[in-house]
């Protein structure tokens, strides 16, 4: 059962990453790339109706691992406490960005909000890269210093970064270099699926520009991408020997450079939505390559006193998550369902939708 409700979280916050993903990258796209009110509007309506409801799903993985793997909820959510908070707030901020900037018509209310919502996406972006970064380096569980744990075992607190900005560090921070490079990666990957997202769901004067823009963004992208898997061995030094020892993963990997190939030919795509299909594919392709490498870990320990949160030491008693299963096959039903209807109806081009308006 362990495995079973493994496989729901990653494919849940996979989910996540494609769904709300698009929509930090239209915020960044609406930040740096908009300039007139019309082009503004269009990045707007393309995500107006569906934003709120693909933050459903990164609640509903906090829920699946409280009930899953409680061990592994109170570490992460005491030991990430910080960039959380962080994180909760930038939430916030996109939300009320996009719904308070359309109350009243005023030329300095609409840029606060403009600016808040595009800031907000940013900041997103950087941060869920730098969390994933975080995950493949590991913390320093029980918090251990000289050789002797002075915390439980499964106990850690992150502070934002440490003096050194080293991974390699005894007192670890949230960002350093290493975790900072993937946030980057982020950063550009989502700006690459947001702008795809933005072409595929409008007819804005933007998204001859945009495809440029997404096909140099690519260059960029590669070029991160190889750099991060060369340095990969320095944090974790053996990287790949779930790749030797269970071949049939490397399907992730190849699922990954299959998003990352297409989007080169963003610019002769004869229908708009191919973009946004390579771009989920690389997204989907890369999280589960990261998560594959290094399973059965969920949180690396980076010391040697305490072992590392897996999949099988945090998760909760037998019965309950086999209970547990029968339940969440229902919510997932209905789940799936509502994100069916809700892309029906508004499905096609969203130009005209009149989002916000007041």
């Amino acid at each position: 059962m362990e495995i079973f409700w493994y496989i729901i979280v990653v494919v849940m916050l996979a989910v996540y990453m494609i769904l709300d993903g698009y929509d930090f990258g239209a915020g960044i796209v609406h930040l740096f790339i908009a300039k007139t009110e019309k082009e503004k509007k269009a990045i707007r309506n393309a995500i107006g109706p569906f934003w709120d409801a693909n933050e459903v799903w990164l609640i509903a993985v906090g829920g699946v691992l409280f009930f899953a793997f409680p061990t592994l909820y109170a570490a992460s959510f005491s030991g990430f406490y910080l960039p959380l908070i962080m994180i909760l707030w930038l939430l916030i901020f996109r939300a009320i960005g996009l719904e308070l900037r359309g109350q009243i018509h005023n030329l300095i209310w609409e840029s606060i909000w403009d600016k808040a919502f595009g800031i907000a996406s940013l900041l997103l972006a950087l941060f869920f890269g730098i969390a994933l970064g975080n995950i493949v380096r590991g913390v320093n569980l029980g918090m251990v210093e000289n050789g002797v744990s002075t915390q439980e075992a499964h106990f850690f607190f992150l502070p934002l970064w440490n003096p050194s900005f080293s991974p390699y560090a005894e007192h670890l921070g949230i960002i350093d270099w290493f975790t900072v490079l993937l946030g980057i990666i982020g950063v550009i990957s989502l700006t690459i699926h947001g702008a795809n997202w933005i072409i595929f769901k409008t007819d804005s004067t933007l998204n001859k520009l945009l495809k440029s823009i997404i096909f140099k963004l690519n260059f960029v992208l590669v070029a991160l991408v190889i750099i991060s898997v060369s340095i990969w061995h320095i944090i974790n030094p053996k990287p790949f020997h779930n790749f030797i020892d269970h071949p049939w993963i490397w399907i992730f990997p190849f699922i990954t450079f299959t998003g990352l190939l297409g989007l080169f030919k963003v610019k002769s795509f004869r229908k708009d939505g191919y973009g946004f299909i390579f771009s989920s594919l690389f997204l989907f392709g890369g999280f589960t390559t990261t998560v594959a490498s290094i399973f059965p870990n969920i949180l690396p320990s980076t010391n040697a006193v305490n072992p590392s949160l897996t999949v099988y030491n945090v998760a909760a008693d037998q019965y309950g998550l086999s209970v547990g299963a029968k339940w969440f096959i229902i919510s997932a039903v209905l789940v799936v369902v509502y994100t069916i209807i809700i892309h029906k109806v508004f499905k096609g081009k969203m130009d005209n939708i009149k989002y916000g308006e007041h």
